[in-house]
């Protein structure tokens, strides 16, 4: 797998302003942190480790109702992986329906082959299969094209591309009945920097992003892909950063 990205990760953390989220951690261990975003969202966190910038925490995000859950984004490896479906599974009581890849990258499917031998399906973007298919790393099962519904107990699931920005396949992920985005690389953390750029769009990235807040305009809670979490300004602050 090319690790290209993570030289750079960090400097879209280095600095997170007062008004992010002040989540509730509910489970914490050195390889992987879970925050209770809403009463059936999550934030979870797990760790790469860079040779340029050390230790970098990778968000993504688990959704659940009615004994079922989805989640965005694997961890960084299978072992932590393994230990975010444990806990999925043992500790929120909750089968997985699907795990969700918002672009190419290794910080999102770095642990992907963990989900497969628990036979939980994955799904993404169409081109963010292709994309990855050239770093010879296990592929998404699932392609769609530009949007998908996905049902997770009684409520669902939005899955949207929008737009080219971070990467050309980057999509975004929506739990419409809590108003959570997860914007995944997409979107910066207050206060972040560009980070890495060697497969952005950047003269269309805060065109898509401006989509992003139009079509969902009423997301309350949005999680970037690296930074803490926080709400509709990180929108602004990312279409600001990449305005021509």
């Amino acid at each position: 797998m090319k690790f290209k990205i993570y030289a750079l990760i960090a400097l879209s953390i280095l600095v997170i302003n007062s008004k992010a989220q002040d989540n509730k951690n509910v489970y914490k261990t050195e390889t992987l942190r879970i925050d209770k975003l809403t009463a059936n969202s999550f934030m979870h966190i797990s760790y790469l480790n860079t040779e340029s910038y050390g230790r970098v925490p990778c968000n993504g995000m688990v959704v659940i109702d009615n004994g079922e859950a989805v989640v965005f984004d694997t961890p960084g490896d299978d072992t932590a992986s393994m230990e975010l479906i444990t806990w999925i599974e043992k500790r929120a009581n909750c089968q997985i329906k699907a795990v969700v890849i918002t672009h190419f990258h290794g910080d999102c499917l770095g642990g992907i082959k963990e989900f497969h031998k628990r036979n939980i399906p994955s799904y993404a973007n169409k081109s963010t299969i292709d994309l990855a298919k050239s770093d010879k790393v296990t592929l998404p099962q699932n392609g769609f094209d530009s949007y998908l519904e996905i049902k997770v107990g009684n409520k669902k699931v939005i899955n949207e591309h929008l737009g080219e920005g971070h990467t050309k396949d980057n999509i975004v992920g929506y739990f419409p009945s809590e108003k959570v985005l997860f914007g995944g690389c997409l979107i910066k953390a207050n206060g972040a920097g560009k980070g890495y750029l060697g497969d952005a769009n950047v003269n269309d990235w805060s065109k898509t992003v401006e989509k992003v807040k139009t079509k969902y305009s009423d997301a309350t809670i949005i999680i970037p892909g690296h930074g803490k979490a926080g709400g509709q300004e990180l929108l602004d602050y990312t279409i600001a950063m990449f305005k021509n």
